[in-house]
């Protein structure tokens, strides 16, 4: 977890953990990946940072920005 921001992520238990970039330990766990959606985001838009959406391999699958993004949408 090398990116900067809070990334969810499948635990051994096999609940839904939120950790920061970088953090071994949890910042919370949740038993479904759409509760520990919602408190990564709102961990993230306070942190003005972004959000990693691991899947059930533990690739990243998804990621939201909610600070500087670099390649922000045209229009």
């Amino acid at each position: 977890m090398a990116k900067k921001g809070q990334h969810v992520v499948r635990s051994s238990s096999g609940a839904w953990a939120v950790k920061k970039a970088g953090s071994s330990k949890a910042t919370s766990t949740h038993v479904t990946q759409a509760d520990a959606i919602k408190a990564a985001t709102k961990i993230a838009q306070n942190q003005k940072t972004e959000v990693y959406i691991h899947g059930r391999d533990g690739r990243i699958r998804e990621r939201n920005s909610f600070g500087n993004d670099p390649h922000p949408p045209k229009g």
